[in-house]
C-alpha cells in the first residue's frame, strides 16, 4: 500500500510526557506510532491552520482537525459497521461506521479538489483497518456528500473535535480486519441500524457519538435510496458543515472536562467572534478603542456560560458562541463606561480606554460595542428568527438592569445609609444579571423546557451574587500582590459593600471608630490605617456575615444544579459555582 508504512507518513515527534502517557495507558507500539501522525488542524469552518500530531489534537483541550467517515454499502444495500478494538487509545470498543480516521498533513491528502485528499486517506485506512484491497474501492467510486462539525469528550484526557467529511461508496469487498484496530464487523440493513440506534442496552454495544450523529441527524432515507446511483448521490451533496455541537453525552460513562479545560475549549472560539465583530469597521481608531479592553485578557466566564449551560441541559450549537461573544462585548462596553464614571485610570493592568484614547472616543466606542452586539446576535448561526424576540428582550433587560445597578452604585455615594437589600439589588444589576442572563439564554437556546430554563436562571442569579460577595471578601482578605491592586482599596474608597453596611449598623465602639477613620479616606489612607480598618471589619463580625451570605447563595446555586439530570457537562458548572469560594478557602 503506497504511503501507509509508518515511516512513510508525515509525523511529529512525541514529547516525553506524551510518550509516558501512552506507555502508562498500555498503548502498543503500533497505536503509539499512529498517535504521532501529522494530521490536518483546521478552524471551525475547515480552513487549514497547520499540522499537528494526532495525540495533541485529541488530548486535553484538543484542536479542531479534519477527519473522514466512510459509509461502505454492499450490493444488498447493507452498511458495514466496525467495532473499534480495545487497544485503541481513544473511544475503544464502540461501534462506528465502516471506517473513520484522519487525512494526513501531506500534499496527497490535503488536496481539496473534489475531496480527492480525504478519498485517498479513506482508501489508505480501509486497507490498513479492514484489509480491503485498494482496487476494490477505486477513488472514482467514492462520493463526498457533506461535512459535519462536532465535539465529543471521552474522559479528562481524550476528546474529539472534528470537521468530519462524509463519504459514501457501494462495493462488494473482501474483509480481513486488523485486530489492532477492529474487534468485530457487521453488515446492517436500514431497519437493523435503526434498531441499534434505539437499543441502548449494554448487550447491543455502545455507538460512537460521531456515528450516532451521522446516522440519526445527517443521513436520512434519501441516502439509503441513493446508494449505488451516482446521480442521486450527487443530488445529496451540499455545501454545509452540519453543526452537531458537543455530543459527549451520547457516550455512556463519558467523563466531563474540568472548568479550566471547558473554558479553554470555548474561549478561543468566542474571542475569535469578538475580534471579527469589533474589527469589522473601516475606522481604525474606533476599532482599536473597542478592542482595547478585550486585548487586556480576561477569563471570559460570561462568554462561555451559554455554551456550558446548554451542554448540561440540552443541545449545543454555534449560535451559543455568537451569543456568548455578544454578551462579552456588552460586558466590555459597560466596563468602558464604568471607568469613565468612576474616574478609574487602569483596567486589567492597562490604561482605561478613555486614558489610552480620549473621553469622546471611549464613549463612542462603548456605544458602538452595544450596537455591534445586537447586530451580531441577529445573524448568529443556528438561531431561528422565532428565538430573536426572547433574546432581544432578555439581553435588553440585562443592559437596563446593569444601568440601574450602576445608578444605584452612584446614588450610594451621597446616601447617609444603605441597607443590605439595597446593596443586593445593586449587585444584582451590576454583576449577577449578566450571569443569570447567560445561564437562562443558554438553557433556552439548548431547547430545554421552561422549568429547566427557570432553574438555570435561578442558578445564574445565585452564582452571580455569590461571585460579587466573594469578590468583596477577596478585596478584604487577600494581599496586594494577589489582587493586583492595593489590598483593602474598597474601604479606602468608601465603597458600601455588604461588610461595610453590616459594620455601620453595629453599636458605636472604638473598633467601629477605627473603621470610620479610614472609610472613604481615599489616597490619603495609609496601609497601616487600611489594615486596621480591615481588622475592625473582622472584629465587628462583618466579614463573617458577608461570608455566610455568600455561602448561602453558593448552596442555593448547587441546589439548582442538583435538580438537573447527571451528565458529563455538570462537572464544569459545579466547579464554576465553587470558583470564587475556593479563592479564599
Amino acid at each position: 500500500m503506497v504511503g501507509y508504512g509508518i515511516s512513510d507518513v508525515p509525523n511529529i515527534a512525541l514529547g516525553e510526557d506524551e510518550q509516558n502517557l501512552l506507555t502508562s495507558l498500555g498503548a502498543d507500539s503500533t497505536q503509539s506510532a499512529l498517535m504521532a501522525e501529522a494530521i490536518i488542524l483546521t478552524d471551525e469552518w475547515d480552513n487549514v491552520t497547520g499540522p499537528g500530531s494526532k495525540i495533541a489534537a485529541h488530548r486535553g483541550v484538543g484542536s479542531y482537525h479534519r477527519a473522514f467517515s466512510v459509509l461502505l454499502f454492499d450490493s444488498q444495500n447493507r452498511l458495514l459497521l466496525q467495532r473499534r478494538a480495545s487497544d485503541k487509545v481513544t473511544f475503544p470498543n464502540v461501534w462506528a461506521n465502516s471506517c473513520c480516521s484522519h487525512p494526513l498533513h501531506s500534499e496527497m491528502e490535503m488536496d481539496e479538489q473534489e475531496a480527492i485528499g480525504v478519498k485517498r486517506a479513506a482508501v489508505r485506512k480501509l486497507e490498513q483497518e479492514l484489509g480491503i484491497a485498494p482496487e476494490q474501492v477505486p477513488l472514482d467510486q467514492f462520493h463526498f456528500i457533506t461535512k459535519m462539525r462536532y465535539c465529543a469528550r471521552m474522559n479528562e484526557t481524550w476528546t474529539e473535535r472534528e470537521i468530519d467529511h462524509i463519504l459514501v461508496i457501494k462495493a462488494d469487498v473482501d474483509l480481513a480486519p486488523n485486530p489492532n484496530e477492529i474487534s468485530e464487523v457487521m453488515w446492517v440493513s436500514e431497519a437493523e441500524l435503526e434498531a441499534m440506534l434505539i437499543d441502548e442496552s449494554a448487550e447491543a454495544g455502545v455507538i460512537a457519538p460521531w456515528f450516532r450523529c451521522i446516522a440519526a441527524s445527517v443521513m436520512n432515507e434519501d441516502w439509503w435510496q441513493a446508494v449505488g446511483n451516482p446521480e442521486a448521490l450527487s443530488a445529496l451533496v451540499d455545501d454545509k458543515i452540519h453543526d452537531m455541537g458537543d455530543v459527549s453525552h451520547m457516550l455512556p460513562g463519558a467523563v466531563g472536562a474540568d472548568l479550566l479545560t471547558a473554558l479553554a475549549e470555548i474561549k478561543p472560539l468566542v474571542e475569535g467572534r469578538i475580534e471579527r465583530a469589533l474589527t469589522h469597521t473601516s475606522h481604525e481608531r474606533l476599532s482599536g478603542a473597542m478592542m482595547h479592553l478585550v486585548e487586556g485578557g480576561g477569563k471570559r466566564l460570561r462568554a462561555c456560560m451559554p455554551w456550558m449551560v446548554a451542554k448540561a441541559v440540552g443541545d449545543t450549537h454555534a449560535g451559543l458562541l455568537d451569543v456568548g461573544a455578544a454578551i462579552e462585548t456588552i460586558h466590555n462596553f459597560t466596563l468602558v463606561h464604568d471607568d469613565i464614571m468612576d474616574d478609574d485610570d487602569i483596567r486589567r493592568g492597562r490604561n482605561a480606554v478613555h486614558i489610552e484614547y480620549d473621553l469622546p472616543t471611549a464613549i463612542n466606542a462603548g456605544d458602538a460595542m452595544l450596537a455591534i452586539a445586537f447586530e451580531a446576535m441577529a445573524v448568529a448561526e443556528g438561531i431561528e428568527h422565532s428565538m430573536l424576540p426572547f433574546l432581544v428582550k432578555r439581553i435588553g433587560r440585562m443592559v437596563r438592569r446593569v444601568s440601574e445597578g450602576q445608578q444605584l452604585d452612584i446614588d450610594f455615594e451621597s446616601m447617609e445609609s444603605v441597607s443590605e437589600d439595597q446593596y443586593i439589588e445593586m449587585i444584582t444589576g451590576k454583576t449577577a444579571v449578566m450571569f443569570l442572563t447567560c445561564a437562562e439564554i443558554g438553557a433556552y437556546l439548548s431547547g430545554a423546557d421552561e422549568e429547566t430554563v427557570q432553574c438555570m436562571h435561578d442558578w445564574g442569579l445565585a452564582v452571580g451574587l455569590c461571585f460579587q460577595l466573594m469578590d468583596d471578601l477577596i478585596d478584604a482578605l487577600s494581599d496586594s500582590e494577589t489582587l493586583g491592586k492595593p489590598a483593602g482599596s474598597d474601604i479606602a474608597q468608601g465603597k458600601r459593600t455588604l461588610m461595610v453596611i453590616h459594620a455601620l449598623r453595629q453599636p458605636d465602639s472604638e473598633t467601629k471608630a477605627t473603621l470610620l477613620r479610614v472609610l472613604g479616606k481615599g489616597d490619603d489612607a495609609t496601609q497601616e490605617e487600611i489594615d486596621a480598618g480591615l481588622k475592625a471589619l473582622g472584629d465587628l463580625g462583618s466579614i463573617q456575615h458577608a461570608r455566610e451570605r455568600a455561602e448561602a447563595y453558593h448552596a442555593k446555586a448547587h441546589d439548582c444544579l442538583n435538580q438537573l439530570a447527571e451528565g458529563p457537562a455538570l462537572r464544569a458548572l459545579r466547579e464554576l459555582t465553587d470558583f470564587q469560594l475556593q479563592r479564599i478557602n
